[in-house]
């Protein structure tokens, strides 16, 4: 089991507070093991067992309970009424109006809730109406490469090859359970099978079913264009012009729907554009970032190239796990890969492959230096070559600035 004490530590943070803790995140990026963690944390910091009530709805010994008021009646004859209970409640977007179960809970002294759930829809519409203030998201994305390459550092660290480690992450996905096939026999094909299911799960289960989809097939023809289209900016009307041209005929409000319900599921996110000079955001253009380069591989082949736009795919959801919100930016006819601000302090960064070609570099350089403030530039490659610093932009080998 690997220890994700960065997520441990922030849900520990508002233990006993007056707050549900909503785990999220795309299916199986270990939501239901983290949890399992934090009740072994509080198991060694004084928790009693029976003060701990787990309830795993997607677990057909519980679905009695996926009536909101059967649920909290279950969890009520279970409450010891001298100690707090930690309630934990795994996948609650199964139960209709959960909503009304977890709030009754909730304004009991003694309980302190934790749900997790793999659609953004748990926190919108009448939840987030009825429990507005009442919350704290806690966002999970599968493995981080320090959390991947953990695993092999412990059994290996004096003849471990990152880079080698760096090429199998990408192609056996960052979801915590292909690194136990990783080790069997036909361990590819194994791999390849999983993701289908996750994909196909997530496709039917959380779009199709969700949105009541009719034409699965123009969903997938959608899904393999955003797959293949990371980290370009586009806009939904170019993306279903892009489409019918190639004979998908599509309008740019279903493209809207579906894309809608794709980021909601939390396979794909979404970021838009800044205006650097003007500090504003812009409301024209998007890009799109892929949850798990493995799902990409699975769907399009794993000779697709673009391994540049791949890292900065890599780049954006470990800016995500670090804690910022991220832009593109815009400045004057250059553009920044990533905006990323934290407490309202910006840093820049540019991802490139390789800077080697004395061009390259220039034009790199050349979006950083455009800036005009004193906040960090960084430039990100995969170049093996010692740190460098340029007029204050710092340029670091990527895989070494992922493991900080």
């Amino acid at each position: 089991m690997i220890l994700r004490s960065h997520y441990v530590n922030q849900i520990a943070a508002y233990r006993d507070t007056k707050l549900i803790k909503i785990v999220s995140g795309v299916r199986r990026c270990g939501k239901s093991t983290l949890l399992e963690l934090y009740r072994m944390y509080l198991l060694e910091n004084g928790v009693q067992p029976q003060q701990i009530i787990e309830i795993n709805l997607e677990d057909a010994d519980y679905h009695h309970l996926l009536d909101p008021y059967l649920l909290h009646d279950h969890i009520k004859t279970r409450l010891l009424p001298a100690k707090m209970n930690y309630v934990f409640l795994d996948e609650i977007q199964y139960v209709n109006e959960f909503q009304k179960a977890v709030n009754s809970l909730f304004i009991k002294k003694n309980v302190d809730i934790y749900i997790t759930g793999s659609n953004a829809h748990i926190l919108s519409g009448e939840l987030a109406t009825l429990l507005s203030g009442r919350y704290v998201e806690i966002h999970v994305l599968p493995l981080s490469f320090k959390e991947y390459l953990s695993v092999f550092s412990d059994r290996e660290s004096s003849s471990l090859n990152i880079s080698r480690c760096y090429k199998d992450y990408l192609l056996n996905s960052s979801f915590p359970y292909t690194l136990e096939l990783a080790a069997r026999k036909d361990s590819k094909k194994q791999i390849r099978d999983y993701l289908a299911g996750i994909y196909n799960t997530v496709l039917l289960k959380d779009i199709v079913a969700r949105k009541k989809v009719a034409d699965v097939l123009m969903l997938e023809s959608l899904i393999r264009f955003l797959f293949d289209n990371i980290g370009c900016e586009t806009s939904t009307k170019k993306i279903a012009d892009s489409m019918t041209s190639a004979g998908r005929k599509i309008s740019v409000h279903t493209v809207e729907n579906y894309i809608s319900a794709l980021t909601d599921s939390f396979i794909l996110y979404r970021t838009g554009r800044f205006d650097i000079k003007g500090k504003q955001h812009l409301k024209t253009g998007n890009k799109y970032y892929l949850v798990d380069p493995g799902l990409r591989y699975f769907l399009l082949g794993s000779q697709t190239g673009d391994e540049g736009r791949i890292l900065e795919n890599i780049i954006f959801l470990e800016l995500l796990r670090r804690g910022y919100e991220i832009n593109f930016g815009k400045i004057g006819n250059t553009e920044i890969d990533f905006v990323a601000v934290k407490e309202g302090e910006p840093v820049y960064f540019q991802v490139s492959l390789t800077t080697r070609d004395q061009s390259t570099l220039e034009r790199e350089l050349r979006s950083l230096n455009s800036i005009n403030d004193h906040n960090p530039k960084y430039l990100l490659t995969l170049d093996d070559d010692p740190p460098a610093t340029y007029k204050g932009i710092h340029r670091i080998n990527a895989l070494d600035w992922l493991l900080e």
